[in-house]
């Protein structure tokens, strides 16, 4: 219930996309994928299982893949990134591990 001397705010008009379409997430690392709706844009596709053709999303992690969801601590090294932090910081881990 709204007190007589509160105002109410009004919810912007015509600041949400209109052009949402079915779309295929699918994660790289397991090949989970899903049909969800979404604005974003791909020129990738891919025949879902009801044989229809539709837009893909590629993803490198989900909820089938991410630690939080899984109880599973794996790194998922992709394009060499996991190589490229730890050379990165090996100078200061062996800092910290000498002194």
């Amino acid at each position: 219930m709204h007190a007589q001397n509160e105002t109410l705010i009004k919810m912007k008009k015509d600041i949400h996309p209109k052009d949402y379409r079915l779309v295929v997430f699918k994660d790289m690392s397991n090949d989970y994928a899903f049909l969800s709706k979404s604005t974003i844009h791909t020129k990738e596709t891919i025949v879902w299982e009801d044989g229809l053709e539709y837009p893909l999303i590629k993803l490198e992690i989900s909820h089938t893949s991410h630690p939080f969801y899984t109880g599973k601590m794996k790194l998922i090294d992709t394009a060499g990134r996991v190589d490229k932090f730890k050379s990165r910081y090996a100078k200061h881990i062996e800092k910290n591990t000498n002194s």
